[in-house]
């Protein structure tokens, strides 16, 4: 048996996928959530080998759920906005279903999946670059999950296979690369300014000679981020310095 768990802030759009499935009964439905976080949760209890996930969902998005997963499951999209796919299938989802999709539309995604299933599945950590330009951050606590607004982010430090988020409330770990998460920031906002740190500049209070060639960002926290000589012509172009 395939074990299925279906992820839609809509009832109906949950039935008509129950419906679509009941053809194909080697796929066992094991949980219908409504939500991001009773996703995550059925997620974690049955570890199923397929989703069908909703992108824009209450709470956290269907992205956002995924990036908390240590591997995630294979993904089918369901969703109506059609601005997700590129970002979609960048993440090797199985295959992305634009609401409101036919029977042979959905026979051909259940096909791809049957043909794929036994391919590799995407790294854990590289979800990040699903996401579009983010405002936020989706960080578990023990067993809590925390949303950070990423206005309230001092800097990011590179940390082994994780990302240390530095806020005025506290240190959070989050798995991923510094280049994802890079990518998933406003360039506008965020400036990566040494290899292993990314810096708010709404936090930058003062730029100060270090040793040669390099430099120190004074954090208004009263923190100081290493700058390298790259990441220093990277601030002064932001600046406008």
């Amino acid at each position: 048996m395939i074990k299925t768990i279906l992820i839609d802030d809509e009832p109906l759009a949950s039935s008509v996928l129950r419906e679509y499935l009941e053809p194909y009964p080697q796929f066992e439905i094991l949980a219908v959530c409504q939500d991001g976080f009773q996703g995550l949760k059925a997620i974690q209890a049955h570890q199923p080998d397929l989703i069908f996930l909703d992108v824009q969902m209450p709470k956290i998005t269907g992205f956002e759920m995924l990036e908390l997963l240590e591997e995630p499951p294979a993904v089918i999209f369901t969703t109506a906005f059609d601005q997700y796919a590129l970002k979609a299938f960048d993440a090797m989802a199985v295959d992305y279903l634009l609401k409101p999709f036919s029977t042979a539309r959905f026979a051909k995604a259940i096909e791809k999946y049957l043909q794929t299933r036994s391919e590799e599945r995407l790294p854990a950590g590289e979800l990040g670059n699903m996401a579009e330009k983010s405002n936020r951050l989706v960080v578990r606590v023990k067993n809590e999950i925390k949303i950070i607004p990423t206005r309230e982010v001092s800097f990011f430090e590179a940390e082994d296979d994780y990302i240390a988020i530095h806020c005025p409330s506290g240190k959070y770990l989050k798995k991923m690369t510094m280049k994802s998460l890079e990518e998933a920031l406003d360039p506008s906002k965020f400036v990566r300014v040494h290899r292993s740190f990314l810096v708010n500049l709404n936090e930058v209070s003062k730029i100060e000679p270090y040793e040669r060639d390099n430099h120190l960002v004074l954090l208004r926290g009263g923190e100081k981020v290493p700058v390298s000589k790259t990441g220093y012509g990277r601030l002064r172009q932001v600046l406008g310095l």
